[in-house]
């Protein structure tokens, strides 16, 4: 694989984002310079606000994670130094400046993780571990944001066995998402499923339409601050909505649902190319109905073998999981009834990805407080100057 440019690793490093000041370490100044050995090793040269600063371990992760997921990368080096005097005063003008200049563009909370579920074609049962990973990190006591934007092929209502409409708040004059309590965690949910009046009602609209039908899910809708990680259930496919999610979410991450059939690999691997091009991390790839066991034990490769972990090669990933077929699968999705709140091997697998997702491949954002105080006395500083100048 030919090794990535420094252009695209700093267009890369754009989503990586200080959780505070809540501007990407590129535009802060933080990320400095990037170079590439022969044998793909990359070097990245962070600049810190301070030498010890506790966010360090959390923006280490990201860029690991981000520049790590390209193709002919071998291993990632960073090396840290601190910003100037100078650079961290132009830092914190350009948070400054941010934060009264210009508005948020979606209402997701700046904290939560957010992963586009996505797949290169339908019938993959993206929905299904889309719905099925949500409610495994919600029995882990998280709170957990569930954005159904296959605005055509809406299901996650059903699955999760939620009903009625969405409302809207008088106070904020925003969408209430419905949610659902899912042991000591809850999943907030937003689908087109609760703006029509039936399951059966066919949406013939076209892209920009659908577009902006997401972004009013983005933007417009009331969720709550606390949520730690944001779902969502992408359309398959490259087309308008997908392309305009990852420029909305410069900061999501994408995992690829795949089948083990070649054929479904090889469309998967467009999907990849598009997040990748949007300069989105690529953070795994998910093998869903992987296998069958039948009750005697033996094993039957109903759909092939391979296609999973073939993806994550070829993408220059990681193979997260493989789900099983199992019928209590369609069942639960039928009814309501995840079943990665059940028991049984998918149900085992499901769990195990929640696992590794929050231990791992995006865990929770853990804010320490250095870039805040830091934000906090440049402007109150300035505060202090504009009203002694008045």
């Amino acid at each position: 694989m030919s090794a990535p440019t420094p252009d695209e690793i700093m267009g890369l490093l754009r989503g990586v984002v200080d959780p505070e000041l809540g501007s990407d370490i590129v535009e802060l100044g933080m990320a400095q310079e990037a170079r590439i050995d022969p044998d793909g090793v990359v070097h990245v040269r962070i600049a810190l606000t301070t030498s010890g600063c506790p966010l360090r371990a959390q923006i280490q992760k990201d860029v690991r994670a981000r520049v790590g997921s390209l193709p002919g990368v071998t291993k990632v080096k960073i090396d840290w130094t601190e910003l100037t005097a100078e650079q961290k005063a132009s830092a914190m003008a350009t948070a400054r400046r941010n934060v009264a200049d210009r508005a948020p563009v979606t209402a997701l909370p700046p904290t939560a993780r957010v992963l586009m579920i996505a797949s290169g074609k339908g019938g993959v049962g993206k929905s299904s571990v889309t719905v099925n990973l949500a409610a495994a990190l919600a029995a882990r006591g998280l709170r957990v944001g569930l954005l159904d934007a296959d605005i055509w092929g809406y299901s996650v209502p059903r699955m999760l066995g939620i009903e009625g409409r969405l409302e809207g708040d008088e106070d904020t004059k925003r969408i209430r998402p419905n949610e659902v309590a899912v042991g000591d965690g809850a999943i907030q949910v937003v689908s087109m499923g609760f703006l029509v009046d039936s399951e059966e009602t066919a949406l013939m609209w076209r892209g920009l339409i659908l577009q902006r039908a997401v972004q009013h899910f983005l933007e417009d809708v009331e969720w709550s601050h606390d949520l730690d990680y944001v779902l969502i259930d992408m359309p398959p496919g490259t087309g308008d909505v997908q392309m305009g999610l990852a420029k909305l979410l410069p900061r999501a991450e994408m995992i690829v649902v795949t089948t083990p059939s070649l054929s479904a690999q090889k469309v998967a691997i467009r999907a990849v190319n598009m997040g990748r091009q949007n300069y989105l991390r690529v953070a795994g790839v998910i093998e869903n109905m992987s296998h069958f066991v039948a009750p005697d034990g033996t094993r039957h490769d109903i759909f092939g073998r391979g296609g999973g972990r073939r993806l994550a090669t070829d993408a220059g990933t990681t193979l997260l999981g493989a789900v099983p077929i199992e019928p209590a699968v369609a069942e639960g999705g039928d009814t309501g009834r995840p079943v990665a709140l059940g028991e049984g091997p998918a149900a085992d697998a499901f769990r195990d990805l929640a696992e590794l997702v929050v231990t791992e491949v995006a865990p929770p954002t853990d804010l320490a407080g250095c870039s805040a105080r830091l934000l906090d006395a440049v402007t109150a500083a300035l505060e202090a100057h504009d009203a002694a100048a008045s």
